[in-house]
């Protein structure tokens, strides 16, 4: 296990259903890790906040109440055994989050990905699209239970991650992914399946000879690729798999995390389609909305200084790797 994947975890909380999940997300890996695991709660004023005596009422005593919370969650922590800090402030969730994963020095930061509609305790779900587009480090964004979903992680439960799904399209920080993924999997004992999503090259329902050979050769290409990235993977002594599936990208993703009852979801935020102007990937975003599994988005992955990649950065690197 590599020590110092994450040393600092910070775990965003509303108190909503989401976030009460993602507390045990959060726990888990700060046990496995061994890391310092901060809990931060922002209040979100309301648009229609003034300083009549009134409003200050309301917002003090959802101070109160938050501070209340914080000291149960802390309690609950401390007694599993884990080094905790509790912080509130007032403001813009995501940009306290930001801020506080900045300043910390964050390796990773965990929240709900939907959260109260309360606006004194902010809107979460579009927090944590700002906070995965913006964070300074990996994100995990965490569902509440879902009818698909399951039933949440309790605290003690035995290893809740053990199927990772990487989808990758070879792009470099799909790559960054896998690498992330791999540090991962190794400290948590965890399985990796690979997956790539190979487009249909023609939706037209004339599909001629030349098309399904074309087709033909790029999974063949694909697969190679996948099987050089498995026996990587496999070299560094974890258990894994692959597969090419056809199909939408981010429809194929979440088919296999169904199909593989995947436990966890690692992905770059970024693939081979490039940056959106205003938001992160729209796989990514595709995905993180409609998982039934946490997912953990990989833009800035961050190393201990020295770190040996077991992935290489970009696919002509593990092209030349493979040609020797």
């Amino acid at each position: 296990m590599n020590p110092r994947l994450m040393t600092q975890v910070l775990f965003a909380t509303d108190f909503s259903d989401d976030a009460a999940r993602a507390q045990e997300y959060a726990m888990y890996l700060a046990t496995a890790w061994d890391a310092t695991l901060q809990v931060l709660h922002v209040i979100e004023a309301p648009a229609w906040f003034n300083a009549n005596a009134a409003t200050l009422a309301v917002m003090e005593q959802a101070r109160l109440d938050a501070a209340q919370r914080l000291e149960h969650v802390l309690d609950h922590m401390v007694r599993s055994g884990i080094s905790a800090t509790v912080r509130q402030v007032m403001g813009k969730p995501h940009e306290h989050i930001c801020s506080a994963a900045r300043e910390s020095g964050a390796d990773l930061v965990v929240l709900g990905t939907q959260g109260r509609t309360n606006l004194l305790y902010g809107l979460l779900g579009s927090t944590a699209e700002r906070v995965v587009k913006d964070g300074p480090c990996p994100v995990l964004a965490v569902p509440g239970v879902r009818p698909t979903a399951g039933k949440p992680i309790t605290a003690g439960s035995s290893i809740p991650v053990q199927r990772i799904l990487v989808p990758v399209d070879f792009s470099s920080p799909a790559l960054d992914a896998v690498e992330y993924a791999v540090q991962l999997a190794n400290g948590l004992g965890s399985k990796i399946t690979l997956l790539h999503v190979l487009e249909p090259i023609s939706y037209d329902l004339e599909c001629g000879l030349g098309m399904i050979e074309q087709e033909r050769s790029k999974r063949d290409h694909w697969s190679r690729q996948l099987t050089e990235l498995t026996d990587l993977v496999t070299s560094f002594g974890l258990p894994a798999e692959f597969e090419v599936a056809g199909g939408l990208p981010s429809e194929g993703i979440l088919a296999g995390a169904l199909r593989y009852q995947s436990d966890l979801i690692v992905m770059g935020t970024h693939g081979r389609r490039g940056k959106s102007e205003w938001r992160f990937g729209s796989v990514a975003e595709a995905v993180l909305r409609r998982a039934t599994c946490p997912v953990l988005t990989v833009k800035t992955p961050k190393f201990a200084p020295g770190h040996r990649r077991v992935v290489p950065h970009t696919l002509g690197e593990m092209e030349t790797k493979g040609a020797r």
